[in-house]
Order: structure tokens, then C-alpha cells, then sequence
């Protein structure tokens, strides 16, 4: 196999490396979208049912009342802790978006570079015109 057509292979095959690189990082990013949403629904879950149990004023003496503020305030601090998860599976999820843009340039470069060598192999195999004439002076002439 002459060079040309050797480089030609490897680009290829680099090109399909690179395109299940893009497939694989594409995957991570879609778990980590899906678990962001999960803790952000989670987190408004939460946040919405801390508002309702405070909004809550029928109590019939006051251990009633510290019993609720005990599990309103619990509550919170699970809403607070999972808003910090999802802010954490943000970063995380912006981090793969941004590894996945990365992974379909390096492919993208690849599959250019690729094509380009295929164009100069096609071209250097193109038969020559030899004799051709070449046209001298102007249509004036």
C-alpha cells in the first residue's frame, strides 16, 4: 500500500475512534442532564412542600406546633442540600456539554483532514493531460 493511501486509512480509522469518542461523551452528557433534572425537580419537590407544611396554622396546642417547625425546618435542609446537589450535577452536566463540543471538533478535524487527503489521492491518481495546449495571447487575436 503506497503512503498516501496508508495515511488515508489510519485518518479514517482515527475518524471513527473519534466519532465513538463523540458517541461515548455524548451518552455521559445526557446522564448528567438526567440526573440534574431529577434533583432539580427534587429540590422544587421539596421546596414546594416545606412551603405548604409552613403555611399550615390549624394546630391544636404548641407541641403540635414545635412538632411542625421541626419538620418544616428537617425539610428545609433537605431542600437546601439538593439544591446544592443540583448546582454540583450542573457543573457536571456544563462539564460534559463542554467535553462533548470538544469530541466533535477533534472529529470533525479528523473527518476534514481526511477528506482532504482523499482529494490529493484521487488527484495524484487522475490521469495526466499531457499535450494539452495551452492558450497564449488574448481572444482578440
Amino acid at each position: 500500500m503506497r503512503p498516501e493511501a496508508a495515511r488515508l486509512k489510519r485518518l479514517q480509522r482515527l475518524e471513527k475512534v473519534r466519532a465513538i469518542a463523540k458517541q461515548s461523551a455524548a451518552l455521559e452528557a445526557a446522564r448528567a442532564e438526567g440526573t440534574l433534572a431529577q434533583l432539580e425537580a427534587l429540590a422544587d419537590r421539596t421546596r414546594r412542600m416545606a412551603d405548604d407544611y409552613r403555611g399550615r396554622t390549624a394546630m391544636r396546642d404548641g407541641l403540635e406546633l414545635r412538632q411542625l417547625g421541626t419538620f418544616v425546618a428537617g425539610l428545609d435542609g433537605i431542600s437546601t442540600a439538593t439544591a446544592g446537589d443540583a448546582a454540583t450535577a450542573r457543573r457536571v452536566a456544563d462539564v460534559r456539554q463542554q467535553e462533548l463540543a470538544q469530541a466533535e471538533r477533534r472529529r470533525a478535524a479528523v473527518e476534514d483532514r481526511a477528506k482532504v487527503e482523499e482529494r490529493a489521492l484521487i488527484q495524484r491518481k487522475a490521469p495526466q493531460a499531457l499535450g494539452a495546449k495551452r492558450q497564449v495571447g488574448t481572444a482578440l487575436e
